[in-house]
């Protein structure tokens, strides 16, 4: 089988959507969150949906092979809040390992099965690593600057045993996301260095920021170009952007990432902005209409979606990609 790399040189790959969008579908009750892992905890587990992994796994695996049916090449794990630092709100540090071993493997078996169904699409799984939330760049107190919420070892340790987790659940490369701090993606890859160096063995790295808002920044700061510089220091397979911005606002960024590196450029932005009830109205229609755009400048390798994305957009998104050729490289051009 072709490896990833080989076949970004030939057609853009499709990532899937919102894995939270399809989560709230089902209306989850509280007891969702716990049958058979988390009866007796004391603290209340509704709406942390990596949990739902281990209780409700069928959803998991059902929202997966949606994904794929929609012509998803890449499939995200349930990890976003994976961490020991996103679980310490619930008391959940100790189902870390869990959490990430059973999503990794739940994204593995669909991956496979469609696999074996046409293996001239291969699917692959993407660990996701979320961003934590906690910022080691900002203080949380206003009346401290100085203070941190969080130091870079302690983000290193914690990113450690998440990505542990999703190496032994089989993935195929890994996702640092939604990115708003650099300098927790530095702890991150710094993570991923360690374990490929302890494990003996590597995986492709996908790094995605988070623009904020229009002034074209991340929330510590930092342009499109400087975040850009500061994580191209590891070989990547991809860099991007997600979250924050629907596609016709994220645009300008994804032209200067194009321009300016080497590596493939991947996006899955939001279906729009969301609305007052924080809903996002993008039809997939509207949003394939806006990734065109994308496309026809040939500015991207990955295409998905975040937040308020449906197997319906990503099915148009997919349809619209068949039409173009990927991004080529610079290093591609030479």
């Amino acid at each position: 089988m072709n490896t990833i790399q080989d076949i970004l040189k030939n057609r853009i790959l499709v990532l899937d959507g919102a894995m939270g969008t399809m989560i709230q579908r089902y209306q989850l009750e509280e007891e969702d969150f716990r049958k058979g892992w988390f009866e007796d905890h004391p603290k209340s587990l509704k709406g942390n949906n990596d949990l739902l992994s281990l209780t409700r796994p069928d959803v998991i695996s059902a929202i997966h092979r949606m994904y794929f049916e929609a012509g998803a090449d890449i499939a995200e794990t349930n990890t976003f809040s994976g961490t020991t630092i996103a679980q310490a709100d619930y008391d959940l540090e100790s189902a870390v390992y869990d959490i990430n071993y059973h999503s990794a493997k739940i994204a593995r078996e669909v991956a496979d099965e469609f696999t074996k169904k046409d293996t001239s699409k291969p699917r692959f799984v993407a660990g996701s690593i979320g961003p934590t939330n906690r910022t080691a760049s900002i203080s949380p107190d206003v009346n401290d600057p100085g203070f941190r919420g969080v130091t870079f070892d302690e983000l290193v340790l914690a990113y450690k045993q998440q990505i542990n987790a999703l190496m032994d659940g089989g993935v195929d490369l890994l996702l640092v996301e939604t990115i708003f701090d650099t300098l927790n993606a530095k702890a991150a890859l710094f993570a991923i260095d360690e374990v490929f160096e302890d494990r003996g063995t590597k995986l492709p790295i996908m790094v995605s920021g988070t623009i904020t808002d229009q002034s074209g920044r991340t929330l510590t700061g930092q342009t499109t170009e400087a975040f850009l510089i500061s994580v191209s220091h590891m070989p990547l397979l991809s860099i991007g952007l997600n979250c924050a911005l629907g596609a016709s606002m994220m645009r300008p960024y994804l032209q200067v990432l194009s321009q300016k590196t080497d590596f493939c450029v991947s996006a899955h932005p939001n279906a729009g902005l969301p609305n007052e009830f924080g809903q996002y109205d993008e039809t997939p229609e509207m949003m394939a209409v806006q990734i065109k755009a994308f496309l026809d400048e040939g500015l991207i390798n990955i295409i998905g979606g975040c937040c308020g994305t449906t197997p319906d957009h990503i099915r148009a998104i997919a349809e619209l990609t068949k039409n173009y050729s990927p991004r080529k490289p610079h290093s591609a051009e030479n």
